[in-house]
């Protein structure tokens, strides 16, 4: 038996976090240099994310600035979803 990931592809966890609808719209918003990484910008959505990592991207009208606070081994509830990450936009 394995535990929980300790990294993930990050559309997959932008996906998990209900952050984006689907995981086509998460993967393009990294091919379109739209998401920063730990202050990086990312533009391939394979990269992998961990615990602690922060990622900023809009999100309709506002600027999201999020840590990374678990990982998922699938998409749930919205309310699992915010379990995974602490908010640190203003």
């Amino acid at each position: 038996m394995t535990g929980p990931p300790s990294r993930q592809r990050l559309d997959k966890w932008l996906w998990h976090a209900r952050f984006f609808k689907t995981r086509t719209l998460a993967a393009a918003m990294c091919r379109e240099g739209r998401i920063r990484l730990n202050g990086e910008r990312v533009e391939k959505s394979s990269v992998l994310v961990g615990l602690g990592d922060t990622l900023t991207f809009p999100q309709g009208s506002r600027i999201r600035v999020i840590r990374i606070a678990a990982i998922a081994e699938r998409r749930g509830p919205a309310a699992t979803a915010a379990l995974l990450y602490q908010d640190l936009s203003a």
